[in-house]
Order: structure tokens, then sequence, then C-alpha cells
């Protein structure tokens, strides 16, 4: 395949070394440029189209991944990467291990991408990869203490970012600070039911409980919160910025280009 840049470079050099020539010449070169360079934009996309992440399902990337295009794993991480921060903030609470545990999740799923076998949803999978490294990982450093948590919301509500600046700081140290007071179990299924907006059958493969359970952690969880900090819960809870998920992919792409 050919970038648009190398497009481009083949396009002036075909022109510089027709110049000079006389001007029927001038116009059928004009038609085999138009024709090879429109050969060239074709192999740059997949049969001819733009390919986008939205376009391919999860099982239709996870075939063509098996079938030897690994870089389209890209698409993977960047469709989740939102959803599993989230789900790891849940439980660790520390951005910097969220993402360890995001990088070494990714990297254990592509090494078993050949065994999913498509039972539960690829997503469902997944999630259940990352809730086992967080809890491993929890289970190993014992930090999710609440000196901790608290610690870790004056941290983050103190940042000089862009990101900080355009946001409301205090509210957003709120909702991260009234999710993190939840017990475990009530907090997982909130962020999962409520900000992830996963079905209750999603949640209770993911968790491994009964539907009746999830239903009654929602409204525990849900009354342990106030009322007025539920409807930003979606936009401000543990966001995952576009510099943080280029770190993941990067590290991931090429810790798995050796496989």
């Amino acid at each position: 395949m050919f970038s648009l840049n190398q497009v481009v470079l083949i396009n002036k050099t075909i022109r510089s070394f027709f110049m000079g020539i006389t001007i029927n010449h001038k116009i059928l070169v004009g038609f085999v440029t138009f024709y090879s360079l429109s050969y060239l934009m074709y192999t740059m996309t997949d049969k001819g189209k733009i390919l986008k992440s939205d376009q391919l399902s999860d099982i239709e990337l996870i075939s063509r991944i098996l079938a030897g295009e690994k870089e389209l794993y890209e698409f993977i991480m960047r469709r989740y990467n939102q959803r599993l921060y989230r789900i790891g903030m849940s439980v660790l609470n520390d951005d910097m291990e969220v993402e360890d545990a995001m990088q070494t999740s990714y990297i254990k799923a592509y090494e078993h991408l050949a065994s999913f076998e498509h039972r539960s949803q690829f997503s469902t999978w997944l999630i259940r990869i990352m809730l086992n490294e967080c809890l491993a990982q929890k289970k190993k450093n014992d930090r999710f203490e609440h000196e901790e948590v608290e610690k870790h919301i004056e941290k983050t509500s103190n940042m000089k970012t862009p990101a900080n600046i355009l946001i409301n700081k205090e509210l957003s140290a709120a909702l991260e600070g009234a999710i993190a007071q939840l017990p475990e179990k009530y907090r997982l299924v909130f962020v999962l039911r409520e900000v992830e907006e996963l079905s209750v059958k999603e949640t209770c493969d993911a968790l491994g409980i009964e539907e009746s359970n999830v239903k009654v952690r929602l409204n525990r969880a849900k009354s342990l919160l106030r009322d007025n900090l539920s409807g930003y819960v979606k936009d401000k809870v543990y966001a995952f910025n576009l510099t943080r998920c280029d770190k993941v992919v990067n590290y991931v792409l090429q810790s798995i280009s050796t496989y």
C-alpha cells in the first residue's frame, strides 16, 4: 500500500519527467497519470473504501487479525480503551496502574485471540481479562486503601492540564470521589451499567453474578450517590484522553510486532 505522500510524490515525478513535451502528448500523459493515481489510491484503501474502525464488527476484525492483519488490532484497542480504563479505575483507582493493566490485558487477549470461542460477546471476554488483571494487581500491591483514594483524588483535582482547564475540575473530582467511596461490588456494577451502558446480561456475564444481584447492587450504588451527580457521570468520570490512548496502543502494537 502507498501513503498519500507517496502518491503525491509519484505524481510530481511523472509530471516532471514529461515537462516540455507536446500538447497532445501531455493530454495522453494526463490520462495515464489520472488512472495511475486512481489505482494507487484504490490500493491505499480496503477494496476502494477508506477503512474505518466503525465499519467492521469485532468478529470481522478478529478474523482479519488472525489471518495476518495484526495492524487492525489498533482498531480493537481504540474501540475499548475508554471502557477498560473506567473499569480499571473502578478497581485500582490509580491511572498509571490501570494503564499497565490495560497493556497487559490487551497483550494477553492478543495471545489468546485464536481461542476466543464466541460463546459471549468479545467485549465481555475482554472485560473479564481486564478485571482479572486488575484484581490480581490489586491483590499483589494492596494499594486500594482509603488514604490512597484520598491522595489520588487530591492529585487529579490539582493537575494543571488543558483537559482540566476545559472541564469543571471540582465536579469531576466530586464525581470520582463519590464513586471511589462506593464498596467495590457496587462500584463495578455502577460503572458497567451507568457509565459504560452495558446491558444487565453483559454485566452478569462480565462479573459472573445473577441478574437479580446486578439490579440490587445498582440500586444500592445509586442510593449511596447524590442524585444531582447522576446526570454528569457519563462525560466526567475517568476520562481517557488521546495521549493516554496513543501510549497504550503504541506499547501493545510494539509488543505484538514480534509475534
